[in-house]
């Protein structure tokens, strides 16, 4: 079994031990040593690192086994070692952030399906590398999402479509909901903050940037530690100001525009207007763009001041289906105050002490005034289903989706009549089920039951079935190589559909352009 040694000063940290290999062995040894520097390698006596995930200014974060556990429960364990260039005020600072991180996990991960829990937090203290001296260690062990972040799905399949974007919105305002109403701010809302696990649930990840809130929602939280990634932090957050549930709002919509684009934030972001430019870049419901404009607005009691009034106006721009729907946004303040030119670096606690550019200027007197005399829109729940039909019914379909979609449905279309023709030959009933079968796979997916790769498999099974079954291929007898000609009728009928497809798509745009 290989297991990774977590001193980030270690030489050769990879270290292999056979004798793990038996169960008996890994849950009864007592520890186990890194053969290059010494360091205890079982954490807390049960954890087994066995892979370095990801490396930075304040620690690693590591793949480990719970050797206490049937399956070996994977987890992630962080370890807190943040650089040595920073002073006495700046490492007080970053150990508290990683213990509230802990605090907070602790509190809201075992009460919500979409945060992840926390399994242990400890220290270790063991002996430095230089003789004498001893080094204190400390690591939080918390649950393992098994998918990819966000900001990995954008790199590798491009900007979201509309509905899929609406899900991510829809599914982060029920999380933040429930933060906010724990008394908690996140204040680090960015795409790689947010993890789709493989069964496609999303979770909101590194609470690590929590400001915990000890006054009402829609109040101030106290001052803002200097914690934030530029270009998805607001106005308020960047000058240091107080930080409300409005401020993750912001961070959010920008979260979801730069999904819906796959642009950077600064190339949304409209410095000599201040304000965010983005709408030309995507395909969407005005009225939900409008829900977004008003998440974006730089002061914080212009924004919408919860997640549930944010819920509440997107079921209305749903149902009205027009771009009035949405409440449009309230004048911006002459005074307001200069946004934060977007940039994807992170400022930590060091930057934050010890800048080295000039500071953003500080809010004016407006900015840290919480609203007064309004409550938040009470969103009556809706189901999962109904949140789903309303995503597929605002959202627009983009042209290399409309297009796969017509290949999809041309290829296996023609699959179904080969196999449909061959056992029931030129009968009303073969014809009736072709039809049918051909409208319920249309249905599925407008309804986005299966998509991207749910095609690709379906249309991949259906070949190998009819290629495998002779008797599905029966109306092709008289043919030299009856199952090359499947393939090449089936890709003919892909082709003709996307043709099709293409011009009454090209017709409908030249209409609504004239009409």
């Amino acid at each position: 079994m290989e297991i990774v040694c977590t001193r980030p000063t270690c030489p050769r940290p990879a270290n292999h031990f056979a004798d793990l290999e038996n169960s008996a062995t890994l849950t009864t040894v007592q520890q186990k040593f890194c053969t290059a520097c010494g360091m205890p390698l079982i954490l807390s006596g049960r954890y087994l690192p066995e892979k370095l995930l990801g490396q930075g200014g304040f620690g690693a974060a590591y793949l480990a086994r719970d050797r206490y556990t049937p399956n070996l429960r994977p987890c992630v364990v962080k370890l807190f070692q943040p650089s040595g260039d920073l002073n006495p005020d700046q490492l007080a600072l970053a150990q508290s952030l990683f213990q509230r991180e802990a605090a907070v996990l602790e509190e809201i991960g075992r009460k919500h399906l979409q945060i992840p829990d926390l399994y242990a937090f400890f220290p270790l203290m063991v002996p430095s590398l230089k003789p004498g001296k001893q080094e204190e260690y400390f690591y939080l062990v918390q649950e393992f999402i098994d998918g990819e972040d966000l900001e990995q799905a954008l790199a590798r399949s491009g900007p979201l479509s509309a509905s899929d974007m609406i899900e991510v919105l829809v599914s982060m305002l029920k999380v933040l909901s429930f933060v906010h109403d724990n008394g908690t701010i996140h204040r680090d809302i960015k795409p790689s903050n947010i993890m789709r696990h493989r069964d496609g649930r999303l979770y909101l990840l590194d609470f690590g940037a929590v400001k915990q809130v000890t006054a009402a929602q829609g109040k101030p939280s106290g001052r803002s530690t200097g914690i934030y990634s530029i270009g998805f932090a607001p106005p308020e957050q960047m000058a240091g100001g107080e930080v409300y549930p409005s401020t993750d709002l912001y961070a959010l919509a920008v979260t979801c525009i730069t999904l819906l684009t796959g642009k950077e934030a600064g190339e949304l972001y409209d410095s000599y207007n201040n304000s965010w430019a983005w709408r030309a870049h995507a395909q969407i419901n005005p009225a939900i763009a409008d829900v977004l404009d008003r998440m974006l607005l730089p002061v914080p009691n212009q924004r919408y001041e919860s997640a549930k009034a944010v819920l509440a106006a997107l079921r209305q721009a749903a149902s009205s289906g027009s771009a009035n729907a949405a409440a449009p946004p309230p004048p911006r303040a002459a005074t307001s105050p200069a946004a934060p030119s977007p940039n994807t670096a992170m400022q930590t606690p060091a930057s934050a002490a010890a800048p080295t550019a000039p500071a953003p200027p500080a809010a004016p007197p407006g900015l840290a005034r919480p609203p007064k005399g309004t409550k938040p829109v009470k969103a009556k729940s809706a189901s999962p289903a109904a949140s789903a039909s309303q995503s597929t019914a605002m959202s627009s379909v983009s042209l290399v989706e409309f297009l796969s979609g017509a290949a999809f449905t041309g290829f296996e279309g023609g699959l179904l009549a080969i196999a449909l023709l061959s056992l029931l030959g030129t009968t009303l009933l073969g014809s009736g089920a072709w039809l049918l079968l051909l409208a319920v796979l249309i249905l599925l997916q407008v309804r986005r039951v299966i998509e991207r790769f749910d095609l690709v498999i379906i249309a991949v099974v259906t070949l190998g079935v009819v290629l495998l079954f002779p008797p599905l291929q029966a109306i092709l007898a008289t043919s030299a190589t009856p199952r090359i000609t499947v393939i090449v009728l089936a890709v003919m009928a892909g082709l003709a559909a996307i043709a099709i497809g293409t011009l009454f798509r090209l017709i409908y745009r030249l209409l609504s352009t004239f009409m």
